[in-house]
């Protein structure tokens, strides 16, 4: 396709969109390469050629987070020279890591809309979960990038934006995959699923958030990898199809889309691109290194004990961490306080050394091969919020490790949106203690929250 007189967007591949004002603009989140969390995730369709190369010419990349299907190191090899903008996050690891690296990076101001081209102008919202929304106008429409973000305080200032815009496009996350850390176990050995990973009707979530944006349009993103290791697809059985995506929407107003299209930002149209699905064939856990058993070393157990020591808010909600790695049990004690809850870990030791030694434990986590069993008072089968805040998003992409850095690092973002921070923390903080009062999926907690989420939406 010749690409000299368009001026739109395409989206592609996982989480890449691709702007365009006569020439490639700007690419998001682009993730070539095929493998991420230690191998686990794969891409699901190709990319085909002549998006590749509109990646690869595009003059800005804008990177939502540090995610390894939404920063490729292999694809960013290649950007060099490019000028990579970034959201505003907190401890700037991101930012520092590509500056050393020799790149040219840009750190978007929170909230404020900056020029790219003639026709496409970009805002970026960060959240104090490492995460964040770019909102792109290109030639007077919007559109929405939400990706794999969830509202964290961010959600009225894209509304009230969303307003402004006859025409809008909302690209988010939607699918009832497993995403984050699902491979749950009792303690007998038995697999314990998630409510989050349930299949539930799409078209009605999907219905929902575009409802509740005020978009003209949705187009399904974010949401196309596959698991590709022998000890994680597991979790394939659990991924949505594209046409589960339609089951259950009917409000004529907006307009779902089918992922990876073309939009024509000067008359509106829109064509897909219908990349060609990929099979694959599962991957012997060998390939990325990792050889279960394999055991641990007295060198390895000082690292993992440092690195959780050096997370101080852990103490406060957490007693003991187990990891059983090659059938040997290394426990790396927290407080001898009163028992609350205690975590379980069963992974290979390569990948364990390498999140401990980079800093990057959510890797471990999304990659779904870990095994975990909680023990104690946890509200859900999850590690939020005990754990995974304070590990991976405080303290390993925010490098807000003590408590007193944790309380400046949530200043920072409460400063940015004082009442929107507060009333955020409060919906969040309601729900998980009713949840834990009357439990978490029964009508005394699903009637009051529809009702809220049906207010909110008004």
């Amino acid at each position: 396709m010749d690409y000299g007189n368009f001026v739109g967007f395409e989206t592609i591949g996982n989480a890449t969109l691709i702007a365009y004002d006569n020439k490639p603009i700007l690419v998001t989140d682009p993730w070539l390469s095929g493998h991420a969390f230690f191998g686990s995730f794969g891409n699901s369709h190709e990319i085909p050629e002549a998006q590749r190369k509109s990646i690869f010419e595009s003059l800005f990349v804008w990177l939502s987070h540090g995610h390894p299907d939404h920063i490729d190191a292999l694809v960013l090899e290649k950007l060099h020279g490019k000028q990579i903008l970034l959201p505003d996050h907190v401890g700037n690891r991101i930012r520092d890591e590509l500056i050393e690296q020799g790149f040219r990076v840009q750190v978007l101001k929170n909230c404020e809309w900056v020029g790219l081209s003639k026709r496409v102008r970009v805002l970026c919202l960060s959240d104090y979960f490492q995460d964040a929304v770019l909102l792109i106008d290109i030639n007077g429409r919007l559109v929405i990038n939400i990706n794999d973000a969830a509202d964290r305080a961010w959600g009225g200032t894209v509304k009230n934006i969303v307003r402004k815009y006859d025409k809008s496009y909302l690209l988010k996350f939607f699918g009832t995959g497993v995403g984050d850390m699902a491979n749950f176990f009792d303690e007998f050995g038995k697999r314990v699923v998630p409510p989050s990973v349930k299949k539930k009707p799409l078209g009605r979530q999907i219905e929902f958030y575009t409802q509740l944006y005020g978009a003209t349009d949705t187009i399904p993103f974010s949401s196309f990898h596959t698991y590709q290791r022998r000890d994680s697809c597991w979790a394939n059985e659990y991924r949505s199809t594209i046409d589960e995506l339609y089951d259950g929407f009917t409000d004529t107003k907006y307009k779902l889309h089918k992922p990876f299209a073309r939009v024509n930002c000067s008359d509106d149209n829109l064509e897909n691109i219908r990349p060609q699905q990929l099979e694959r064939t599962p991957l012997d856990p060998i390939e990325f290194g990792d050889d279960w058993s394999q055991h641990l070393d007295s060198n390895d157990n000082k690292k993992i004990a440092r690195y959780f020591h050096a997370i101080e808010s852990l103490v406060d909600h957490i007693n003991f961490i187990n990891f059983v790695v090659g059938g040997k049990t290394t426990t790396i004690e927290l407080s001898k306080k009163r028992f609350k809850r205690g975590i379980t870990f069963e992974t290979p030791r390569a990948s364990l050394i390498n999140a401990i030694e980079h800093e990057v434990f959510d890797d471990l986590l999304i990659g779904n091969f870990t095994k975990t069993i909680l023990h104690g008072d946890w509200d859900l089968p999850s590690l939020h919020p005990y754990f995974t805040p304070y590990v991976a998003r405080y303290s390993d992409n925010g490098r807000a490790k003590s408590k007193k850095e944790v309380a400046a690092y949530f200043e920072i973002y409460k400063a940015r949106a004082p009442f929107a921070f507060m009333l955020h923390r409060f919906e969040r903080e309601s729900e998980r203690r009713i949840r834990k009062f009357v439990g978490a999926n029964t009508a005394a907690l699903q009637i009051p929250k529809k009702l809220y989420l049906f207010l909110k939406r008004a």
